[in-house]
């Protein structure tokens, strides 16, 4: 038996409009048979990197042959153009403009191309909606069947953007950044085990995560409900990156920090 055609969905667009469903209602008029999947709609708004972010978390977990649809698009209207990038086992459909960069450091071989084939487009066209009148449908011939080199060229000169880098600025200090915030006040910065390996052993040397400009972190936790209440601690996070946490507390409020905020972690040595 076939298995059921899956788009997913990831915008910036809330909840509080009607963009989701009429996004939906393009999507099941062409694929009616389409399973639609909401991945987020909470992305920062215009925030390319967050929905980077997101789907680069999720996307993977779904069965090959999903349909992706990526839409944090402040660039609507312009020259940027419609892009679908075919994966190892996924197909991504979104603007142009870095939202995939992560997928494309993930993936060993990909395919970018231009769609130019406005036959498969809502007729009128909106300036402003290209999620519902370019991408939706677009997504949807896709799970039909319709193969992504009927769609357009393929291209080279796709934009991507490099996620930043924690960088050593003494033999003892290594500076990231936080990268998101979630839910739960929780600050995921960019820094991973291969980055700082001493903090991850089981038992690190003296150290302090300083971020923000209240109390610092001296420990590293291996679950949530390990740090004491009001605690603020160091935990190696589901999206494989350093985490900032307090035990059900947020980490956002009681450090004062946020987005984009500096971190260093300063090594004492053992």
């Amino acid at each position: 038996m076939a298995r059921t055609a899956i788009i997913t969905l990831t915008t910036d667009f809330g909840l509080n409009d009607h963009f989701i469903g009429a996004m939906k209602g393009v999507i099941l008029e062409i694929a009616p048979e389409a399973q639609i999947i909401d991945i987020s709609h909470a992305v920062q708004p215009f925030d390319i990197l967050d929905g980077a972010l997101t789907v680069s978390q999720a996307y993977s977990y779904f069965p090959s042959g999903t349909v992706h649809m990526v839409i944090v698009d402040p660039g609507v209207g312009t020259a940027r153009r419609p892009v679908i990038m075919t994966g190892d086992r996924h197909v991504f459909v979104a603007p142009d403009n870095g939202v995939l960069s992560l997928i494309y450091d993930r993936e060993e071989r990909i395919s970018v191309r231009h769609v130019t084939a406005e036959h498969y487009f809502l007729q009128p066209r909106s300036n402003t909606f290209h999620a519902r009148d370019i991408f939706s449908p677009v997504a949807a011939f896709l799970a039909k069947g319709v193969d992504p080199d009927r769609f357009g060229e393929e291209i080279s000169d796709y934009v991507r953007f490099g996620a930043p880098r924690p960088k050593p600025v003494d033999e003892h200090t290594l500076r990231g950044v936080v990268l998101k915030v979630d839910r739960f006040g929780n600050l995921i910065t960019n820094i991973t085990p291969q980055d700082a390996p001493q903090l991850f052993d089981a038992t690190p040397p003296a150290f302090k995560i300083a971020i923000g400009t209240k109390a610092q972190a001296t420990r590293m936790c291996t679950s949530y409900a390990e740090g004491a209440p009001g605690e603020v601690f160091g935990i190696l996070g589901s999206m494989g990156f350093l985490e900032v946490a307090s035990n059900r507390g947020s980490a956002l409020q009681l450090l004062g920090a946020g987005k984009g905020s500096e971190v260093n972690i300063v090594m004492e040595g053992r």
